[in-house]
């Protein structure tokens, strides 16, 4: 009677196994499927998203979209561009400094129990929450009318590096802790000093994951309308210093789309601003690429 009992549990013990293993194996082969769906889904959308933007505007880019000067017959999108250009640059020479040396504060410097840190850490969550249309009335409020900048390519250039901060900060803050902890020891050990060894060995090997953050960074600046319509404004000419008023790509595109009379030159400036966004990605992969390389090698 023992032995058939020991039997019966060995086959029941077995047959749990099996069913447990089967109900795995359908478990992981669900979330599979569930993965491999949103995977499809999400590049087939960016596809058609591009190919639909391509379609309507390719065939109506023409030369005089790129004329100097801007006037409602040729809705010129050249000073748009430049404007974009020099506003991407402006914010970033504000917000990369600071956004990577407060990182570098809260990941090497600071005790991870000090109040301050755990205080700039919510405080950089919660910006980076923030709408962009009150970044937008901020900068109306404060750089435009407290300051008495006006619109101008500088307020605009404030608000959108105080719209990234958050972004930069976070990321900056990622990669230089994903840098290993021997790199540091190794550091001290050859008798380098602290600064030396931020500076030399644990930022560069952390600059592919910096220049990531720099990368989105700059998507969310050329693809912003709302903060910069009540900063920048909208005027369509080329600025010859920052107190002057400006209008990038996206409100440039926004302003045509809103008259309903440029469509399609709405949409060829569509083309041109994806194209511009596709080469700064590109750009920036290949420099973090270059220096990750020259990381391993050293």
């Amino acid at each position: 009677m023992s032995g058939i009992s020991k039997t019966i549990v060995k086959n029941a013990a077995k047959n749990a196994t099996n069913s447990a293993a089967r109900t795995s194996g359908w478990a992981e082969s669900f979330l599979a499927i569930l993965t491999w769906s949103a995977a499809i889904l999400t590049i087939g959308i960016l596809v058609f998203l591009v190919c639909f933007v391509i379609a309507k505007g390719l065939p109506h880019i023409k030369p005089s979209l790129f004329a100097l000067t801007y006037n409602s017959v040729n809705v010129s999108l050249l000073p748009a561009l430049i404007s974009t250009v020099m506003m991407t640059a402006l914010a970033l020479a504000f917000a990369v400094p600071l956004g990577v040396f407060a990182a570098i504060y809260l990941v090497e410097y600071a005790k991870r129990s000090n109040k301050a840190v755990v205080l700039i850490r919510m405080t950089t969550e919660t910006l980076s929450g923030i709408p962009s249309i009150i970044y937008g009335l901020f900068g109306l409020l404060f750089f435009v009318t407290f300051l008495g900048w006006g619109f101008s390519l500088l307020a605009g250039a404030f608000t959108l590096a105080i719209m990234i901060l958050p972004l930069i900060m976070r990321s900056s803050e990622e990669a230089l802790k994903s840098v290993p902890d021997n790199y540091r020891e190794g550091a001290f050990g050859l008798g380098a000093g602290k600064l030396r060894t931020v500076f030399s060995i644990v930022l560069p090997s952390a600059m592919p994951g910096i220049l990531a953050g720099i990368i989105l960074a700059v998507g969310r600046i050329v693809g912003e309308t709302a903060a910069l319509i009540y900063t920048a404004g909208t005027v369509a000419q080329i600025p010859l210093n920052p107190m002057q008023s400006a209008r990038t790509l996206s409100v440039h595109m926004y302003a045509l789309s809103s008259e309903g009379l440029h469509t399609r030159e709405a949409y060829a400036t569509a083309v041109v601003l994806l194209l511009v966004v596709i080469l700064i990605n590109a750009a920036a992969a290949r420099i973090a690429r270059r220096i990750g390389g020259k990381n391993e090698l050293f």
